[in-house]
């Protein structure tokens, strides 16, 4: 499968494909193209958009694109549940949603003003991902 979202990746677009690799599709295709441009390649690509406005798989009701993307492909893993409530804190405007959620935050606003490349900033932040995915499942006794 092929994803698009907007580039320049913060928070949501990078925690979004670490979990779409992870955890629906090892091999997906991942694309970072101008926000103008992802409904259009979404068609000519038959790409599945995510974060961006008025589709399934973006922020809906206070929750980001990752909450949306755990409850379409309904995955019940306790830790993603918990990682997905620390992707919430970092993305949007509920901060105090989670504590851990600041870090994230400031790490991604890091690679952000930084300017980092697509690659890196997925580089960093999977291994980030992994980091976090870990506690999460330390916490809930995985």
């Amino acid at each position: 499968m092929k994803w698009v979202t907007r580039e320049k990746p913060k928070v949501d677009r990078v925690a979004c494909p670490w979990l779409i690799k992870n955890f629906i599709d090892p091999v997906a295709e991942l694309l970072f193209v101008p926000a103008t441009d992802v409904m259009t390649i979404a068609t000519d690509e038959m790409a599945i958009p995510y974060d961006v406005p008025d589709v399934g798989l973006s922020h809906h009701d206070g929750a980001c694109s990752f909450e949306a993307i755990v409850a379409s492909y309904e995955l019940d893993d306790p830790a993603i549940k918990l990682l997905a409530k620390i992707v919430r804190g970092a993305d949007t405007d509920d901060r105090g949603y989670m504590p851990q959620s600041a870090g994230l935050r400031a790490i991604s606003q890091g690679w952000h003003l930084l300017d980092w490349p697509t690659a890196r900033r997925l580089e960093v932040g999977f291994a980030v991902s992994d980091c976090l995915y870990a506690w999460c499942q330390a916490q809930v006794g995985a």
